[in-house]
């Protein structure tokens, strides 16, 4: 697996910025925040999210709504590390876990539940 430095210029990687509903109770919300905690979280996810070129990954809340921030390497093919992500071994198991606490219907990978928002406004 690639090591990558911490990227400082914004100009140097690739953003992405993706949404995703949750059930609409606290509790679940809750739940939800706290296996996301870096003491809870299974150690394979960042690994695996790191392994297909994800440099920093952050997610917000809003309510019931999910924020995600994705800097990418330079050249990220997104639609190809999302299929790779997708196939690493506990991903898949990561994804049934936390569609408990998702509104994502029958989708069931993170690609599809995770929908891209559009930027409107650059500074």
């Amino acid at each position: 697996m690639k090591e990558y430095s911490k990227v400082t210029s914004h100009l140097t990687f690739k953003r992405y910025c993706k949404v995703l509903k949750l059930q609409n109770d606290k509790e679940l919300i809750n739940k939800y925040i706290n296996i996301h905690k870096p003491e809870h979280i299974w150690a394979d996810i960042p690994n695996g999210i790191r392994e297909v070129g994800i440099i920093e990954m952050e997610i917000y809340l809003y309510g019931n709504i999910a924020f995600m921030i994705m800097d990418t390497v330079p050249g990220f093919d997104h639609d190809k590390a999302m299929k790779k992500l997708a196939s690493l071994p506990r991903q898949k198991e990561w994804e049934e876990y936390v569609s408990q606490f998702q509104q994502a219907g029958d989708k069931a990978d993170t690609p599809e539940k995770w929908l891209p928002v559009e930027r409107i406004f650059k500074l």
